[in-house]
């Protein structure tokens, strides 16, 4: 089993430029199967979560060939329609071959998925929305089975703007008869560079970044060999925004789209922050004094979800009390155990945490509970005093590309070693 040690104290300095988003590559690497043309996708980051996407693809048939950050997939005979069980139970975001899989066949058979740790997140959205396109489905023995005699476009209102449903949706839609048209979908970046390679391929789609998505199905899809880049991680800038902010640093992000970051940037200037934007390059400067700023999640384009422990690890040595809320996922204030065993102040009472700062944190032996978790607890070794140690890193390993050498080539003194 890997660990993560810091001896934390160091200021980060220096430039690093952001690997490709994982979310966004995801579904569409998926995407692919809604075409037997070639497709290059560019700009992959090397996961773990990567790995196992590809993995389902070459099950369901597809010809892949993976050189760093290009992965080139192409038709390799018939498409299956099932998904096998010990790819889907590793990450959530395989149940999006559903969508294609039930457009281009009329049938879909794959396991309840899993690996996620920071709550329920169940699949209804997605299979009342695919009903709604016209097909059935039952659940029998931990499989979804989904058919259709034939699948119509129809106006479809999500209950909630969840970012898988509308990605395997907006999928289905690309290539059924008719207009689809899904209202209070997601309006995430990863949506959005989804919805524009499926433009690259051939699909109808308008409405691309709004609330409102209108689809004309087409009767085929071409590929796509000029290479389609994905955007850069969004996730991966926030980190590297509150790294620099939480130990002092003066860090230069490139291939970072500001835009993306906007709801945390406004934060980490309240805290004290500064940051300038020149020639694509954002300039992040931490404060002497971190100043206590009040989060609370929201869907896009508020304060992600996914960034909520990050901001814990920096509020957890600011000067005075900050209150976080999570609305989106219940489970995802598991880190705070962790953070109280490094010496942080910290009080949960239903989804909010009260945070005290404290003058610095304290290095310790933590365990990381999920993917941002694990990136927090980093931060968070990174500002305390002595030394940390982070085990649970397969959680790591599924959402940062690298993330150990960048931080080492910032200055920090982090390395990962194989704990016996």
């Amino acid at each position: 089993m890997d660990k993560i040690v810091i001896n934390g104290g160091k200021r980060l300095r220096g430039d690093v430029k952001i690997s490709g988003s994982k979310n966004a590559a995801l579904p569409i690497l998926i995407a692919t199967l809604l075409t037997d043309g070639k497709c290059v996708i560019d700009n992959v980051p090397e996961l773990e979560d990567i790995n196992t996407v590809v993995a389902l693809l070459k099950h369901l048939g597809k010809k892949i060939k993976k050189e760093k950050n290009k992965i080139t997939i192409t038709a390799n005979g018939k498409l299956q329609t099932d998904a096998p069980y010990k790819l889907v139970s590793k990450m959530r975001a395989s149940v999006l071959v559903a969508g294609p899989l039930l457009a281009r066949f009329k049938k879909a058979e794959i396991p309840l998925p899993g690996g996620c740790a920071i709550g329920i997140r169940p699949i209804n959205i997605h299979l009342d929305g695919l009903a709604k396109l016209g097909a059935k489905y039952f659940v029998s023995g931990g499989n979804v089975k989904i058919f259709a005699k034939k699948l119509n476009g129809t106006k479809i209102i999500l209950d909630f703007p969840s970012v898988g449903a509308t990605e395997n949706l907006l999928m289905t839609a690309t290539i059924i008869k008719g207009k689809t048209v899904i209202k209070n979908a997601a309006t995430e970046p990863e949506i959005t560079d989804l919805a524009n390679f499926l433009v690259k391929i051939g699909a109808d789609i308008k409405g691309i970044g709004t609330k409102t998505l209108e689809i004309n199905g087409v009767k085929k899809l071409k590929g796509w060999p000029d290479g389609y880049e994905i955007i850069p991680d969004r996730i991966e800038t926030g980190t590297f925004i509150v790294a620099s902010s939480l130990t002092l640093g003066n860090i230069n992000i490139s291939n970072a789209i500001f835009e993306h970051n906007e709801s945390l940037i406004e934060k980490v200037k309240l805290a004290g922050a500064k940051i300038l934007m020149l020639n694509g390059i954002l300039r992040v400067v931490g404060p002497k004094k971190i100043k206590p700023v009040d989060a609370e999640t929201q869907v896009y384009p508020g304060f992600a979800t996914d960034l909520q422990p990050l901001w814990m690890a920096l509020m957890s040595i600011a000067s005075g009390k900050s209150v976080i809320t999570e609305t989106i996922f219940e489970n995802r204030l598991q880190a705070v155990a962790e953070f109280l065993k490094m010496g942080a102040d910290i009080k949960i009472k239903g989804n909010t945490a009260i945070v005290k700062g404290v003058k610095n944190l304290t290095g310790a032996k933590v365990v990381a509970s999920d993917l941002r978790a694990a990136a927090a607890l980093i931060l968070a070794g990174l500002s305390a005093k002595g030394k940390t140690e982070i085990t649970g890193l397969e959680y790591l390993d599924r959402g940062y590309e690298n993330i150990v050498r960048k931080l080492e080539k910032l200055g920090a003194d982090i390395k990962r070693v194989i704990d016996n």
